[in-house]
Parts: structure tokens; sequence; C-alpha cells
């Protein structure tokens, strides 16, 4: 597996070692020993994933931009085994440099490609396919008292979600969250 780093500390792009041959492809989706090897050495922590997650969306939906607050932060390893998203992370770290800022990856069934998210970024994706089918890896288990988000289709942010705001499908929940300039973090870039 290759892993590359983006521009913001605490999150990469993880491209597996696919083998391909007249009866299709093979590769290993994670390993332990791997990720261990070539992520931890840079997060500078070990991750360990006690919960796997997988959603099914049509074209449109978007869902997020979501967090735990402590003392439950997550980490998580995402990607697409169906169809293909926009998978976005934002920086909502007191006190990083790159606070409000966001990286956003295309994940689909054909790069195989997958996002390793760090504790104190907001996450969210868009569906840019009929239907996508989409996986998260989560280093801490689901608690819903502790459920945070950042409204996903807050301007301020300038992502390009590649889906028209009409088009755009919110659950009632998602739509509630609020803007990045009226929220106030848990999240300490010294503490994470």
């Amino acid at each position: 597996m290759e892993v590359i780093k983006t521009n913001i500390d605490g999150l990469f792009i993880i491209e597996p070692q696919i083998f391909k041959d007249s009866r299709g492809y093979f590769f290993e989706s994670f390993s332990q020993r791997e990720f261990d090897e070539k992520v931890t050495p840079i997060i500078g922590q070990k991750i360990t994933f006690v919960q796997d997650n997988e959603s099914m969306s049509s074209y449109g939906v978007m869902r997020g931009l979501h967090f735990q607050c402590p003392p439950f932060t997550q980490s998580k390893l995402v990607r697409c085994v169906k169809g293909a998203v926009l998978d976005v992370a934002v920086d909502i770290r007191k006190g990083s440099p790159t606070y409000g800022q966001h990286v956003a990856v295309e994940l689909t069934e054909e790069n195989h490609r997958q996002f390793f998210i760090s504790k104190g970024f907001a996450h969210g994706f868009a569906v840019l396919s009929e239907t996508a089918v989409f996986q998260y890896k989560c280093d801490e288990f689901y608690h819903p008292e502790t459920d945070g988000g950042i409204s996903i289709l807050d301007d301020s942010l300038g992502i390009d979600w590649h889906i028209p705001t009409d088009k755009a499908i919110l659950s009632e929940k998602d739509i509630k969250h609020v803007l990045l300039k009226d929220f106030d973090s848990p999240f300490d870039v010294k503490s994470i």
C-alpha cells in the first residue's frame, strides 16, 4: 500500500497494491500490520479500529459534516466499494494552522482509494454516482450523545461538492448543523 500525504497534517490517501489478471483483481483492503508500519510513524500514535460501518446512498445524497466530541473522538479509514463519492474532511482543531481548511478526495470502486481522517476533523461525503456503498473503519465506538456536526452547505468552507445545490439530499439532522463561524470547537490541536 502507498500512503500519500495531503496538504493538511492528519489526512492521508491510501492506495492499495492491486493484483489483476484475467479473472479480475485482488487486494488487501486493510492490514493492521502494514497500517502500523506505514501510517503509525507518520501520525505518531497507534490506531486500532474497533467498528466497521457501511452506508448505501443514491445520487445527490450528502452526509456530514460529522464528528464525535471528546472523550469519544474518532479516527476513520473510509472507502467507496460501489459507485463514486466526493469525500471531504475539514480541520476543526483549535490552534491548527489549517483550521477551517479541507481536503477533498474522490473515492470510487475503480480507484480503490481510501482516506484516513485523524481525530479533530469533521467528515462528510457526496454521492456522485447513481448509488454508492461507502464503508468506514472507526477507532472508537459510536456514542450518539457526543455527535456533532458542521453544515455541509457552509459556503465559507469553499467546498465544491460536484452536485448542484438543488439536487442535494440531506437528512433533517444534517440540515440543522451550524456554520463554521458559529462553531465552538471541542478539539484542541495540542491535545489530540
